[in-house]
């Protein structure tokens, strides 16, 4: 164990809401795989930050997701009486099979490559039309102005919004990220969360009703199809998962282009690479999601007893969370200095879409939201050069890794 290490023995080795953790986990994430790769949390979760049992408990079958019990687990037995609670566990995110797979069964179609790839012509069109707009300003938030806006238009084009509607979604708050966090929500919190799945609700049952009337070639209207098939899907099943994929669909999206600018930005000799060489852009966005994933962690439960996960037994109940930002910066898979960032590194296959039967389903779709948002910007604003790239502003949530605005001059 190093001194450092042993000087901060009084400190938590995981401590995921402390501003320093926020601003750069990765040097913790170093010393939980060096010390203590199946850390106990001080709340009884298995934390694994190597890559080897992150992936295995990612596709292994006898993991799962465990949603209610875990809940009840963790806040007592009337915590799915909260609205926000009874929402998230229709989530497909959040759901075992069979119900996982009947319930992702309805929405793949949307998201198979050659659908995402048909997009990106529409994708093109958003990011110019989004430059035209801020170019002459001669600066912007690169969040807010730029980033934030693709993933919302294309996600609201799939789910049917009319663009009368967009302007609420445009402005609303990015503060949901607190309801996936490991560390346990306080009274506050939930009412706060239980408030914003109202207002989401109230919207979505609008856009069902004028989808009921005006069928349209969406998502929305897809799955109120099915809905009237009562077998396939529940209304609340419905609302729960058009929700989930509003806010999936633009979240992790906004937080992929934002970490990759700024990556490229602090490392001023791969952006110059990417400049001259344009093509590598589709490398580089698999360098990004490796480098500083947008989503830091997630989590299974055990759904039998598991004799020796990385030395620990792992009792049936008990969760294991996976540290993805961790495992993606792993060195017995990227013996090359993993925690510099660079843009030829072959074999970039990072754990931060997930794997096994949770994989993203959106996955290829934000790949080619980043490759058009980065790529088209460095062409068209070679000149841009970052505020302070030195000290952003970070969120302060961890799972969902993202800044809080990225100002910008060219």
């Amino acid at each position: 164990m190093n001194e450092h290490v042993q000087a901060n023995k009084a400190a938590p080795l995981f401590n995921p809401l402390s501003p320093e953790f926020i601003r750069d986990p990765y040097p913790f994430y170093a010393q939980l795989r060096d010390n203590d790769p199946m850390h106990v949390t001080p709340f009884g979760a298995f934390l694994a930050s190597r890559h080897a049992e992150s992936s295995l408990v990612l596709r292994d079958k006898r993991f799962g997701k465990d949603f209610v019990a875990r809940s009840i687990r963790r806040y007592g037995p009337d915590i799915m009486n909260e609205p926000v609670f009874q929402s998230m566990s229709h989530w497909m995110l959040q759901q075992d099979p069979p119900d996982h797979t009947r319930l992702r069964g309805l929405v793949v179609k949307a998201f198979t490559a050659r659908r995402v790839e048909d997009m990106r012509p529409r994708i093109q069109e958003i990011v110019d039309r989004t430059l035209d707009e801020v170019i002459p300003q001669g600066r912007m938030d690169l969040i807010e102005d730029f980033a934030f806006k693709l993933p919302v238009t294309v996600i609201c084009d799939m789910l049917g919004i009319p663009e009368e509607h967009r302007e609420a979604f445009y402005k609303s708050s990015r503060e949901g990220g607190r309801l996936l966090e490991p560390v346990p929500l306080s009274k506050a919190e939930i009412a706060e969360g239980n408030a914003g799945n109202a207002v989401s609700k109230a919207y979505f049952q609008h856009l069902f009703e004028l989808r009921r009337k005006q069928p349209g070639d969406d998502l929305t209207t897809q799955l109120l199809q099915a809905e009237e098939d009562g077998a396939k899907l529940s209304h609340d099943e419905l609302t729960a998962n058009i929700i989930l994929l509003f806010g999936a669909g633009h979240e992790t999206t906004v937080n992929l282009i934002g970490n990759g600018l700024l990556a490229l930005h602090r490392n001023p000799d791969q952006l110059a690479l990417l400049k001259a060489r344009p093509e590598l852009i589709t490398n580089a966005i698999e360098e990004f999601l490796r480098y500083d994933s947008s989503v830091q962690l997630t989590g299974r439960v055990a759904l039998e007893d598991i004799e020796d996960l990385g030395g620990r037994r792992i009792p049936k109940g008990e969760t294991v969370l996976c540290l993805l930002g961790s495992a993606n910066r792993d060195p017995a898979v990227y013996p090359d200095d993993p925690e510099k960032l660079d843009i030829v590194r072959a074999n970039v296959k990072p754990l931060s879409f997930g794997g096994g039967i949770h994989h993203c389903l959106g996955a290829q779709l934000a790949r080619i939201e980043a490759e058009v948002a980065i790529g088209t910007l460095l062409r068209r604003l070679p000149e841009l050069k970052l505020d302070d790239p030195d000290s952003p502003e970070w969120r302060p949530t961890f799972v969902l890794r993202g800044l809080k605005r990225l100002p910008a001059h060219w």
